[in-house]
């Protein structure tokens, strides 16, 4: 399976740390030493999932080496769903016109991307499509509490569009080596680690500490079933991209793995984090920093649990 063409959309909005203080108490220099973050990015007035996805769609299209129309497959992939009836997939098959195409939403919290990628790879190895359109948008902000001290002053909203094909088309494509996910919603706290209830309390974290825990554990047991699928060694990475939770997390990862972190790369600091978008859209952002023969993987833990890794070559 060959990625064809990224797109991304970041809204121009930044919330800085001093924004939280009189809200939830927590001091700039408290949130950047517990989580790294500095601003994170925040859709405004108008914008949601939906026109967050479609600005990250239009950004791929100049580099999409075919047209649209032969897409056969669009998967809305994320958890910060804008309406859970008429998706992000269906609102871009009718913004492109794309008929005769498969459409759906599917969520796995912040590992929903890789498992997206694991679905669209089984319907291609069915033979029921041949290129898709994979799009993550998270809008975390819509669902946060700015007052809750414990996740209020995490999240951040952007999208991405990554266009996939069974078969190279071009020399440009980036070939996806191998998709690992797992769920793991039997261990610690599980579905009540992070939950997103609309009704209730919107995106909470009630155990930050559980979430941290299986975090690294599984992100580092994600990559090395994923290394151990392709026989391939650490070593061999040019870099790493954890999904973009808490730079503490991240830390912690390339501790246990004997990595040094700038074999890491964050965006955390400006974006917060930015869900199931997170890892992707760091890969995007520095695509033009890899070189032909690089190998990265993305890895990633989602709520509810669930981990998945996927190693890349440019």
């Amino acid at each position: 399976m060959y990625i064809n063409s990224i797109g991304y959309y970041v809204p121009e909005g930044r919330v800085s740390n001093e924004h939280f203080e009189s809200l939830n108490g927590l001091t700039p220099d408290w949130i950047i030493q517990r989580t790294g973050i500095e601003t994170r990015s925040k859709a405004g007035d108008g914008e949601n999932v939906d026109t967050m996805g479609i600005k990250s769609i239009e950004s791929a299209l100049p580099t999409l080496p075919y047209d649209i129309k032969e897409v056969n497959l669009l998967v809305a992939s994320a958890y910060s769903a804008y309406d859970t009836v008429g998706t992000t997939a269906h609102i871009a098959q009718r913004r492109f016109d794309i008929s005769g195409a498969k459409a759906f939403y599917m969520s796995a919290a912040c590992s929903s991307f890789i498992n997206g990628l694991e679905v669209i790879e089984g319907l291609f190895a069915s033979g029921k499509a041949d290129k898709a359109l994979l799009i993550c948008s998270e809008h975390n902000t819509y669902y946060s509490n700015e007052r809750d001290p414990k996740s209020g002053h995490l999240w951040g909203d952007a999208a991405v569009a990554y266009f996939l094909s069974k078969e190279r088309v071009s020399e440009g494509d980036i070939e996806i080596l191998d998709i690992f996910t797992e769920g793991l919603g039997n261990l610690g706290k599980g579905p009540d680690g992070v939950r997103l209830r609309p009704k209730e309390d919107g995106i909470t974290m009630p155990d930050g500490r559980d979430v941290f825990i299986h975090a690294c554990r599984y992100m580092i047991y994600a990559l090395r079933n994923s290394l151990k699928n392709c026989g391939m060694d650490i070593s061999e990475l040019k870099n790493v991209i954890c999904h973009q939770a808490n730079m503490r997390i991240v830390a912690q990862v390339a501790h246990q793995l004997e990595l040094p972190m700038d074999k890491f790369l964050n965006n955390i600091q400006e974006l917060g984090n930015t869900g199931s978008a997170s890892a992707p859209l760091v890969f995007a952002q520095n695509r033009d920093k890899f070189k032909a023969g690089d190998k990265v993987s993305l890895i990633v833990f989602g709520g509810g649990y669930s981990c998945g890794a996927v190693i890349l070559k440019i």
